[in-house]
């Protein structure tokens, strides 16, 4: 059996994929340890995970708020300059310590937590990269080749402060291998050695609370930006749900508006936060702002989306979905009532064929393999380690 070392960034987008992947490791009799969660999101890792290094307070590492009116460079600058090489500064010698201690055969590195790409290639330990999101798989920055080589240059210096001056590869993708949590049916075609498993949606314990009760039969639209969009998210939400009211025959609208601000509407039913997974299998559509794990796990349901990005990896996953034929996009500045609702309505309509292409991906999710697929390629991976130490 085989010791993992899961190095993952201090947030719940890129915990939750792992989290499936590291049960099935264990369920197999592998060893699996953590470095990167907070105290706050210790708990997601379940109940019996184990955090290196041991003997101190896991770190308070803490996502930076970025102001809500930050696009495109500024934002993409604010999150590298602010939080990302920050925390791969603060992160490099707890991954060192946790390789001391833990002694993984190989690890599996999220995207935004280079410091494990760092170490491990420095100290020349398999890795595999977690590409928890698509979107820098189809190389966004290709076409900006000045905001490219000043993200170039910034994970230059972190490999000479922490890493090995001789490698030469891309810290996001490793050389190992990179499982993404997608498929090619919906991130479309991709170089290097990307390895698609599908998405990782382990059942995780959710004590929301909700009016299960306010719900009367109808199919559920379901309206969610995310709690890091709250500040920004106001007028989007008070759009939507004016535009559910109207659409009170057909569905019943939710909308979740994590301030509070809003109230219940003519039949649309606004809440703070909801039970996701219990609540999607009701949905028949979903309008977000398309993030990651919200776009997958509402097409592991076969549900089509209506998908507003914000900023980062979301335009990319937003477009994804519209040339998967799973959903349709809308400008979230400028969406106002009546065109979000005739967004949904055409995602409602089968004849738009939005639901049938969201039941393509669901099928193609299906096949990948998820967590099971991740978990023995990374058996296959460790295993290369192991059997070359006994040579």
């Amino acid at each position: 059996m085989s010791r993992f070392l899961f190095v993952v960034p201090p947030l719940v987008g890129h915990i939750n994929p792992t989290v499936g992947v590291a049960a099935r490791l264990a369920a197999a009799g592998h060893e699996v340890g953590w470095v990167g969660p907070n105290a706050a999101l210790a708990p997601l890792a379940g109940p019996g995970a184990t955090f290196y290094p041991t003997g101190r307070p896991l770190s308070e590492f803490a996502l930076v708020g970025r102001p809500p009116q930050l696009r495109g460079f500024a934002s993409l600058k604010f999150l590298w300059e602010e939080f990302l090489v920050p925390l791969a500064e603060g992160m490099a010698p707890l991954v060192d310590a946790a390789v001391d201690e833990f002694a993984p055969d190989a690890m599996l590195v999220d995207q935004q937590a280079v410091a494990g790409a760092l170490v491990a290639e420095r100290r020349g330990i398999p890795w595999a990269t977690s590409a928890t999101t698509s979107a820098e798989l189809v190389q966004p920055l290709s076409e900006m080749p000045k905001v490219a080589a000043w993200l170039d240059d910034l994970l230059a210096g972190l490999r000479r402060r922490h890493g090995s001056t001789a490698a030469t590869h891309d810290l996001r993708f490793s050389p190992h291998g990179v499982l993404a949590f997608s498929t090619a049916e919906l991130v479309g075609p991709v170089g290097g050695n990307v390895v698609f498993v599908g998405p990782s949606i382990a059942e995780r314990p959710d004590d929301t609370p909700f009016p299960w009760s306010s719900l009367d039969g109808r199919p559920v639209v379901l309206v969610s930006l995310g709690t890091a969009n709250a500040d920004a998210g106001g007028p989007f939400l008070a759009a939507a749900v004016e535009a559910l009211s109207g659409l009170s025959e057909l569905v019943q609208g939710v909308v979740v508006d994590p301030t509070g601000e809003l109230c219940s509407k003519d039949d649309v039913l606004v809440v703070r936060r909801v039970p996701q997974l219990a609540l999607l299998p009701r949905c028949a559509a979903v309008v977000c702002h398309g993030g990651h794990n919200t776009v997958c796990e509402a097409l592991s349901h076969g549900v089509p989306l209506v998908v507003a990005p914000i900023r980062d990896d979301q335009p990319i996953v937003a477009q994804q979905v519209v040339e998967a034929g799973a959903g349709v996009r809308v400008r979230f500045g400028r969406v106002g009532a009546e065109l979000l609702r005739s967004s949904i309505a055409s995602t409602l309509d089968e004849s738009s064929g939005y639901a049938e292409g969201a039941r393509r991906i669901q099928k193609s999710f299906a096949s990948a393999g998820g967590a099971d697929a991740a978990a023995n390629w990374l058996s296959e991976l460790a295993a290369t380690r192991t059997s070359g130490l006994k040579r």
